[in-house]
């Protein structure tokens, strides 16, 4: 009988996770639509009375997106002010969902990484996670490394979906 060998384990193949990358931390989401009258109408008066009374303290050194759940019309200073309330305790503050959180988050950090290891090497950018990695990282690492990598390819090693190769230099 023949000796197994695990090709994948063997190839150059480089891969590129976007979970190794993925900042610590809590996420939490602020819905306004709990400050307005039955989640749709924003008095004003009320409004602030009730951030002035929020324990924002309970958002510390959390991330933080700021949205509406209903299809309320929110005027744009609403989610300024809480905004306002939510600095001096919250890491970061975005109006979105958590989705758009987690993609700030990358399009901070993944313009930081030194891509130049991947140069003329085969990458894989690795597909499942467990993480809720946002679509726009995997694009985001896609541009970041496609001016170093000699090809790109998304998924898993044993089904792999090829993205991108370089051009042959002469």
């Amino acid at each position: 009988m023949e000796e197994i060998i695990n090709k994948v384990a063997n190839s150059v193949l480089e891969v590129f996770d976007l979970e190794d990358y993925y900042p610590k931390g809590i996420r939490a989401q602020v819905d306004i639509s709990q400050w307005l009258l039955e989640g749709f109408l924003l008095k004003e008066k009320d409004f602030r009375e009730q951030l002035k009374n929020q324990d924002w303290s309970q958002y510390q050194d959390q991330y933080v997106a700021i949205n509406c759940s209903t299809d309320a019309i929110v005027p744009a200073w609403a989610s300024i002010l809480v905004a306002i309330q939510l600095a001096p305790f919250a890491k970061k503050i975005i109006n979105g969902t958590l989705e758009d959180l987690d993609a700030s988050l990358y399009e901070e950090l993944l313009p930081k990484i030194d891509y130049s290891v991947y140069e003329n090497k085969p990458v894989i950018i690795k597909g499942c996670s467990r993480k809720p990695v946002p679509m726009r990282a995997y694009v985001l690492a896609a541009h970041h490394l496609q001016p170093f990598a000699r090809s790109i390819m998304y998924g898993e090693a044993c089904s792999a979906v090829p993205l991108y190769k370089a051009s042959k230099k002469e």
